[in-house]
């Protein structure tokens, strides 16, 4: 009896407690808030975001509102989200969506607006009703066409100039040279074009084309330059991931357009964080929940390992999402791997050691993974130099023994290439994914070289000039007959009539010297005094030459890119050579004018010249042979594309004045010229070098 009392006693008490969990469980349920419903409209010409709860709420709850980007975030104490999703897309008028996100028992209500405003929050019944205050119209031409410059001047100014330069970091930059600093510029981006518009303008003849600057290496394509109405119209087509910058300084506009460096590694592309602002307040929350957090705020999905433990406590107000997750992880020595849209979160050294076993995994495969044969023909570049860089330098033609490869080998070490000379094709013998690399390489390989023509101009000078003036001084005695006359007579002569004989001697013989190969002119006087008794000679010789000279030398010759080039033309001279026994030989020496010249196109579109310049000529005779003038210059220089550079020059000036006198007699004033001869010589001698480089290949075509 006892028995069964006892036990129907236990059977009550345990429908008792059964009882009482239920009861408070059923409390506890009508005790927790959740979020039922979010939705927006217009009310009364003002936008109203209504947010359903299943229970009413006892105050407003606390929020903020963020400027850049443009937030307002509502914070629920105690409250759920039962809505089943995070993110609500609203779009209608300054509201874009709605985010509710939730960590343990606190949810965030964030509004993502278009532009930043106030708003007022109210509570009616179970819903709390957000009313964002109106935002002022941008003026529609202003947010539309930003503008430099607005146009004061009403003619219509051609344009100066339309020029396109390599920028640093990769970058392209159209240079536009503007009649004046009032012209007005309109610069919009259409997809994935940039059109620039300057208003008032008119195009010249010369600039209406279409540049092709894809070899500069930017991601500036073309430029399209045209008239269209009283404004000019330019088009640039950029490719591949890009950013523009524009900005005016006086009479020159600039475009620039930058690529933009993708990391794939980065959560977020750009220098530093770039992410949208969030902030987090957090006391003793799990890990994993608070990187569940960040994946309902971010487009991520983020994967985490079982092996992720611990609890955080933070608060971060204004910081990019992409900082505080790194925060996070640093905090507690996680790392991430990012693939595509998906993060997997995991301790550092458990990364390491997957990717570890990744890779040894792959080397394995390599070894048992079949190799095939893929043969490549190559049209500029040759077969046996393409097949020595992918064996690493091996000499090619011949099978290269497994597992011999260099440094920079790219082929696996079962992998071979083999060249064909006579049809320059290239077999390589290697698994799919080497052979997949060298096909991209011979890509980058094979491919046409720019041509350069560079013309050279050696230009020697030469102005000479010499002056001489010299004097004969001489005498006689002697009778002359009355019939020839007080003047008659040659100096020197005798009469064979039997009536006088004259004599004469030169007292002073200082004649002036030739000049030019010629002799001097001369001038003679005879004097004879009372009955022709005595007689004075005098002869004055003179001689003044002007020369001058040019020789201009002009070799050209077209190369490659980065290829030497040689020209030469002279003339060969022999001369004896003896050697140790005692043999003579002839051997020669050049006296010839060469360029030898090495190009290389910059990025930018100028060109480097190594230059080495002879002009070599016949000089005199020796004993040993013709002597050489050399003229030799040898130098590094950098021309823009189709300019002319002075790259050196030889002068040489050469005067000499001299003087032959007789002492005393030709120190003395106005007569002493009669016992002096005087000499003049001066040479001048230039040489210069003029080098114009051009590229061959130009693929400007006019619109």
């Amino acid at each position: 009896m006892n028995s069964q009392i006892s036990w129907g006693a236990r059977r009550a008490g345990q429908r008792l407690l059964l009882a009482l969990v239920l009861a408070v469980t059923a409390v506890s349920s009508l005790a927790q808030t959740a979020i039922e419903s979010v939705s927006g409209s217009l009310q009364g010409g003002a936008e109203v975001v209504r947010i359903d709860l299943s229970q009413a709420l006892t105050a407003v709850p606390a929020g903020f509102a963020i400027q850049s980007p443009a937030r307002i975030a509502l914070d629920f104490p105690g409250v759920t989200n039962a809505m089943g999703r995070s993110t609500i897309e609203i779009n209608q008028g300054n509201l874009r969506s709605v985010s509710v996100l939730q960590a343990g028992e606190r949810s965030r209500v964030v509004l993502n607006l278009k532009q930043a405003t106030s708003y007022k929050a109210q509570l009616q019944g179970k819903s709390l009703m957000v009313v964002l205050d109106p935002v002022a119209a941008p003026a529609p031409d202003a947010a539309a066409v930003p503008a430099f410059v607005e146009s004061r001047s009403r003619d219509v100014l051609p344009l100066k100039d339309v020029d396109f330069r390599r920028g640093v970091n990769g970058s392209g930059r159209v240079v536009v040279a503007l009649p004046n600093s009032q012209v007005g510029v309109d610069i919009r981006q259409r997809g994935q074009t940039l059109v620039v518009e300057f208003m008032k303008s008119s195009l010249p003849e010369g600039l209406r084309r279409r540049l092709d600057v894809a070899d500069f290496g930017t991601p500036v394509q073309t430029v399209t330059t045209f008239q269209t109405g009283d404004r000019v119209r330019m088009v640039i087509e950029p490719k591949g991931a890009w950013e523009h910058s524009a900005y005016q300084s006086d009479d020159q506009f600039v475009v620039e357009v930058k690529p933009q460096r993708v990391d794939p590694s980065k959560l977020t592309q750009g220098p530093g964080y770039n992410g949208q602002k969030l902030s987090l307040n957090f006391q003793n929350i799990e890990v994993r929940s608070l990187l569940q957090v960040i994946a309902d705020f971010t487009n991520f999905n983020i994967v985490t390992s079982d092996s992720v433990a611990g609890a955080v406590t933070l608060r971060l107000q204004d910081v990019p999402w992409d900082q505080a997750l790194d925060i996070i992880l640093q905090a507690k020595g996680l790392g991430m791997r990012k693939a595509g849209n998906v993060l997997w979160i995991a301790p550092k050294d458990e990364i390491v050691a997957k990717e570890k076993l990744e890779r040894e995994a792959n080397v394995a495969l390599e070894g048992l993974e079949a190799v095939r044969t893929e043969s490549f023909q190559l049209n500029y570049a040759k077969a046996a130099d393409v097949a020595r860089q992918l064996m690493g330098g091996a000499a090619p033609g011949a099978v290269p023994v497994a597992g011999g490869g260099a440094s920079a080998r790219l082929l696996s070490t079962r992998g071979s290439a083999i060249a064909e000379p006579r049809t320059n094709q290239l077999f390589v013998t290697d698994i799919s994914s080497k052979l997949e690399q060298v096909r991209g390489l011979i890509t980058k390989l094979d491919i046409a070289v720019r041509q350069v023509l560079i013309e050279a101009r050696i230009v020697e000078a030469s102005d000479t000039f010499g002056k001489s003036l010299g004097v004969k001084l001489g005498g006689g005695t002697g009778n002359v007959p009355a019939a020839s006359g007080g003047m008659g007579g040659s100096v020197g002569s005798s009469y064979v009539d039997g009536t006088a004989a004259t004599t004469s001697g030169t007292f002073v013989s200082l004649p002036a010297v030739g000049q030019g190969g010629y002799n001097p002119a001369t001038f003679a006087v005879s004097i004879f005094g009372e009955n022709a008794a005595r007689f004075l000679n005098l002869e004055i010789s003179a001689l003044e030459a002007d020369g001058k000279g040019k020789v201009v030398s002009s070799p050209r010759v077209v190369t490659a890119d980065k290829i030497k080039a040689v020209i030469e033309q002279g003339t060969e001279l022999p001369y004896q050579v003896a050697t140790a026994s005692g043999a003579t030989s002839i051997a020669f020496r050049k006296a010839n004018l060469k360029l030898e010249v090495t190009p290389q196109i910059t990025p930018e579109g100028n060109i480097i010249l190594e230059l080495d310049i002879a002009k070599d000529t016949v000089g005199q005779s020796t004993a040993a042979g013709y002597a050489i003038n050399t003229k030799h210059i040898q130098t590094q220089v950098l021309v823009e594309n189709g300019g002319t550079v002075v790259i050196g020059g030889i002068f040489e000036l050469t005067e000499s004045s001299n003087e032959t006198k007789v002492p005393f007699f030709g120190d003395l004033p106005g007569i002493g010229n009669l016992f002096k001869s005087r000499g003049k010589v001066s040479n001048k001698q230039e040489m210069l070098v003029f080098i114009t480089p051009k590229m061959i290949s130009d693929k400007a075509a006019v619109r």
